[in-house]
Order: C-alpha cells, then sequence, then structure tokens
C-alpha cells in the first residue's frame, strides 16, 4: 500500500490546532442521535433540540418577505412583470441587476462587492453614527466571518521576533480563537466581568496585555458587541474607556457589530464604535477600527446566503490596497449574501408599498426575541445552582453551572472538560444540544454552556424544562 504523502505527521500543524466549538463534537453526535431516531432506535426522547448555533431559520424563524422577494426577482428575472409582487420590490431588484455584469447575479461582481450595494451601506453607517462614511471603506464579505478572517491577516506580522497578538474576550465567539490557531498568530485573553453583566474591565485589558508581551507583540484588540456567547450590551462610557485603552496601546480596534438590531434591554442601546471614536474627537478619531455587520442575525436570519460587510476606518492607503487585492484572490463574495445585505441596510422606506410589512414583521421577530430572553435568564436563575445575568442583547443566554467535585472527577477521568461532560449527559439524556462554556473559554474553575434562545416559545420552553429536570438530576447522581 502506497504510502500518503500528508499525514497528521507532515500537514499544517496550525488546522490540527484549531478548534471550533460551536460545530465539535457535540454536534457531531446531535447528528449522529438525529440518524439514529430515524432508524427508529428507541431514547428517552423524540427529537434534537439544536440550541448550539444561532442559525435562526434553522430554529423555525420565518424568513423577512421583502428580503427573500428581492431575491426571488434578482434571480429570476422575468418575475418582474408578475403583478403579484410589490413595485418598489421590482424596482430594487432592476436597480441591484443593473450593476451586475450581463444584468445577472451569476455574474461576479468587484472583489469588494456591487457598487451601489456599498453606497448604500455607507448612506446606512451615516444615518445609524450620525458621521460621513466613504463607500470605498465598505466592503463586503462572504458573511461577517470572512470580513474578521481578512483583517485578522492583514495584522499577521511581528517586527519583534515574537508572534503576533490579537486580544480576544473570555468568553469569545470561536471564530477569533480559530483563526488565530490557524493564522499562527498568539491569542491574547481578557477576561470580561460576569458579576458586572459581563463588562470590559480596563484593568483586566491592561493585565492580558502586560503579560502577552513576555510572549508576542500585541497588534490588535477585538470587542464583540452585543455580546456573543454572553449577551451582554456594552455602555458608552465603557466603549469610551475601551477606545482609550486601545489608544494608549497602540492598537487595531476590531468591533464585531453583527448583533446591533439585537438590544432586549430597556435603557440599554447599541453604540457603534465608529460613533463614539469620531465624537470623541482627536487623538482617537484618527483611530484605525474596522467594523463588521452581517445578515445573519438581526432580525433577518439569513445565515445560509453569507452576507455580510466590514467598515474600514482611518486606514492607511496603501494598506487597504494591500487588503484589497488579498480579497481579489477570493474573486467576489456571493451575490446572493450581497443582495440580502442591501435589503438590511436599505429597507423599504415609508410610503412605499412593502413598508408596512417589513416594519411589521422585523418588529414581531425582536420582539418575540426579547421575550424569549426574558424567559431564558428567568428560567436559568430559577434552577438551584445556576446563574445567569439578563440577556440584553444578542442571541444567547450563558449560565454558570455548579458542578460537583464527583461530577468533575468523574469528567476528568473520561478526559473531558467537567462542562463538555455535563452537556454532553444532556444532549445523551434529553436530545438537547448546547455548547460547553470551555469552548468558548471561561474563568478557571468556572463552567457554564451556551444556548441560543432561538427556538420558537414552545420549543424554547421545552429547552428549558428538560435542562432544568436534567441538572437537577444530575445534581442528585453526582452529590
Amino acid at each position: 500500500m502506497a504510502c500518503k504523502t500528508v499525514t497528521l505527521d507532515n500537514m499544517n500543524p496550525n488546522i490540527i490546532k484549531m478548534e471550533y466549538a460551536v460545530r465539535g463534537p457535540l454536534v457531531i453526535r446531535a447528528r449522529e442521535i438525529e440518524k439514529e431516531l430515524e432508524r427508529g432506535i428507541k431514547k428517552p426522547f423524540s427529537e434534537v433540540i439544536k440550541g448550539n448555533i444561532g442559525d435562526c431559520q434553522a430554529m423555525g424563524q420565518k424568513p423577512i418577505t421583502f428580503i427573500r422577494q428581492v431575491l426571488t426577482l434578482c434571480v429570476y428575472p422575468d418575475l418582474i412583470k408578475d403583478d403579484r409582487f410589490p413595485s418598489d420590490v421590482k424596482e430594487r431588484a432592476k436597480l441591484i441587476l443593473s450593476y451586475c455584469g450581463g444584468k445577472s447575479v451569476g455574474s461576479y461582481s468587484d472583489s469588494a462587492g456591487i457598487e451601489i450595494i456599498r453606497k448604500h451601506i455607507a448612506a446606512y453607517i451615516e444615518n445609524r453614527d450620525g458621521v460621513p462614511s466613504d463607500y470605498l471603506n465598505c466592503i463586503l464579505s462572504t458573511g461577517a466571518s470572512e470580513g474578521v478572517r481578512t483583517v485578522i491577516n492583514i495584522l499577521n506580522h511581528s517586527t519583534s521576533g515574537k508572534p503576533p497578538g490579537i486580544m480576544i474576550p473570555i468568553p469569545q465567539y470561536p471564530l477569533y480563537s480559530a483563526t488565530l490557531a490557524e493564522y499562527g498568530m498568539y491569542q491574547i485573553n481578557y477576561y470580561l466581568d460576569e458579576d458586572n453583566e459581563w463588562a470590559l474591565d480596563i484593568s483586566e485589558l491592561k493585565r492580558a496585555v502586560d503579560v502577552a508581551r513576555d510572549h508576542c507583540e500585541p497588534r490588535g484588540l477585538v470587542v464583540i458587541n452585543p455580546g456573543n456567547p454572553t449577551g451582554s450590551v456594552l455602555t458608552r462610557e465603557n466603549i469610551e474607556k475601551i477606545v482609550k485603552f486601545a489608544y494608549e496601546e497602540h492598537l487595531f480596534l476590531m468591533a464585531d457589530e453583527v448583533y446591533q438590531h439585537n438590544i432586549y434591554t430597556e435603557g440599554m442601546e447599541f453604540h457603534s464604535f465608529k460613533k463614539v471614536i469620531t465624537q470623541m474627537g482627536p487623538p482617537y478619531s484618527n483611530m484605525e477600527l474596522a467594523s463588521f455587520m452581517s445578515a445573519s442575525k438581526g432580525f433577518m436570519g439569513e445565515c445560509g446566503l453569507r452576507g455580510g460587510y466590514f467598515e474600514l476606518v482611518n486606514i492607511d492607503p496603501e494598506v487597504k490596497k494591500m487588503l484589497l487585492k488579498s480579497i481579489s484572490a477570493k474573486l467576489c463574495p456571493s451575490v446572493l449574501g450581497q443582495i440580502a445585505m442591501d435589503c438590511v441596510i436599505n429597507p423599504p422606506q415609508p410610503g412605499e408599498p412593502s413598508h408596512e410589512k417589513f416594519v411589521k414583521e422585523k418588529n414581531e421577530v425582536l420582539q418575540s426575541l426579547k421575550e424569549r430572553a426574558v424567559l431564558a435568564a428567568n428560567t436559568f436563575n430559577s434552577i438551584e445552582g445556576m446563574q445567569c445575568n439578563k440577556v440584553a442583547g444578542a442571541m444567547y443566554a450563558f449560565p454558570r453551572l455548579i458542578l460537583p467535585e464527583k461530577a468533575i472527577e468523574k469528567a476528568k477521568s473520561l478526559g473531558q472538560a467537567p462542562d463538555f461532560f455535563f452537556a454532553m449527559q444532556l444532549l445523551e439524556t434529553t436530545g438537547i444540544c448546547v455548547v460547553p462554556g470551555s469552548g468558548f473559554g471561561q474563568r478557571p474553575g468556572t463552567y457554564h454552556f451556551r444556548t441560543t434562545i432561538l427556538p420558537q416559545p414552545e420549543k424554547l420552553k421545552t429547552l428549558l424544562s428538560h435542562v432544568k429536570d436534567f441538572y437537577e438530576k444530575f445534581m442528585k447522581e453526582y452529590q
């Protein structure tokens, strides 16, 4: 038998090192269980409920009509003559197609995206923040994830002989840890303050960067607001302190703002980093920043279309040229994803035929998510041994668990993290799939899990009920 050219011993070790918990071993096992149920294998439950990933429509959320209508006409322009579609939908489709090669979504776009959509993005940002935006600095991407990877990659250089380092929150969305591992960069962990609604403590940032300098050359700071997996929302005051820290430490700011529409707690609001640094004035208004947005989250939930964008602020023009060169090698982001993004940032306006229905559908989704956010946090806090900060934004709850020493020892004997052991037992017993906190990072000695609040209300109640019953039995078994 011929020897393999590529083996685990000689392949890129960074690929072996990287992990992505939200699609990790628990999810693989969840799929296996689904197949077992289909084959008629008896389980103590009838279905798997996936709380592991923020996939809105997979959890039953209905698509926004305007988005799907525009997409439909762009994909099949012959329907523009069909009287079933509103006039503003037809005009939007015509406009977008006029900027596509051959007036077809099957053509490549510019590498940075379709020009008219980039102009709409700039207008959206100006309207949101009250500060100017240049469409040439707005880059469409295959989901926000690809934009994040593109920007991190331009920071992948060091002049000190040490690896370049990027500061990321703990807990974090595993895109960041996975990307840093794949690129061979150093992950600088800073812990969010769980006892203060997951706020970002500046003294913790300072501690983290000072410790990291022995191991790397710090280059950038990632902030996720609203928070994933924490469900937190940063205050304006907190953001200003973060900006000052990044300025003092000469760090490139990366603002993951894909949940900017998902704010649930009264009195809280979304503040973009672009608006804050601009309003703070010099020297902060001259800082480099990349901010990220997506069509996958918010009220739209178009995850599979892979639409996203990022805005570059105060970037060296020569660096921007190199970044544009790097994305040109990927040809272009999904044109359908770009169209979905356009519908999000340039929705139907008052007086247009689709406006009333669009607003109604958007508000219904966000109101339901708000109610589910309260339900999830209240339920977890009603369970003895669990505590959960309010889900102020985003789409997730991240409750903290008390795990008995006997359960911790059992997990160690199996070579598993204690919260992974808990989550796997939960899955095998109830069919509920969540992600252990160890997949996102957490303070040593603490245990969590993340679940989405995306299952529709009745199914979410089932999920929460099963978690409560299981946890109570688990605690009795391992006390």
